[in-house]
């Protein structure tokens, strides 16, 4: 883990900057006759569910599209108009990154609170919760510690990605919401919610990983 965290280190700004060129897929509503290049990326996530099955995927949401919304909304029981909103994001497993990033900032200078998991003091993990809970309806689990265990492993964070560090020496046991630029936010037990450098020498030493929950 920390020849992880080393090379991370090495590769400095450049491993924690992903190159923004459009709203990511779940920031905006997706419906029929649109033309976006999320269109595709909404294809694509149906597709490996079973839903799409054209021979190719495209940016124009069409017929074949607002079909595979229809049937994914249908059998998951929800709202079925064919149009890609809130409800079927969820369900699809996908979020707003800028959500949760307005989400995660509200909170700034809420104070610490050992055990805290509501804006009167937060800790690390229940700030965490409490910001994906209120912000995407992603429930997390309690702990750094099972939180790290139902994450998918990525390589490096994009925006809403979480972020974990090992403090004492025996694994995960600090963690923090990705928001770009290099940063990430969480619950400081010296300044409360707070926002912190990922390459400053502190955290990238520690830093063991990120991982993704959509």
């Amino acid at each position: 883990m920390k020849k992880l965290a080393a090379g991370l280190a090495l590769a400095g700004v450049i491993a924690f900057n992903p190159i923004v060129g459009h709203a990511a897929l779940g920031d905006q509503t997706l419906k029929p006759d649109m033309q976006h290049s999320d269109v595709q990326e909404l294809q694509e996530t149906l597709e490996k569910k079973g839903y799409f099955t054209y021979s190719k995927t495209t940016d124009y949401y069409g017929d074949y599209t607002t079909q595979a919304v229809k049937e994914f909304q249908s059998d998951k029981g929800i709202t079925v108009d064919g149009v890609t909103g809130k409800e079927t994001y969820k369900a699809l497993g996908v979020f707003s990154k800028e959500a949760i990033v307005k989400t995660a900032k509200k909170y700034e200078g809420t104070p610490y609170e050992w055990g805290g998991e509501s804006p009167d003091g937060f800790d690390c993990s229940g700030y965490l919760q409490y910001i994906f809970e209120e912000g995407v309806g992603v429930e997390l689990d309690r702990t750094v510690a099972h939180i790290y265990e139902d994450g998918k492993e990525v390589s490096s964070p994009a925006i809403g990605d979480i972020v974990f560090f090992e403090l004492e020496g025996d694994g995960p046991d600090h963690a923090g919401v990705y928001i770009g630029d290099g940063e990430f936010m969480h619950a400081s037990s010296s300044k409360g919610v707070t926002t912190s450098d990922l390459n400053g020498s502190y955290w990238s030493d520690r830093y063991i990983g990120a991982k993704r929950y959509r």
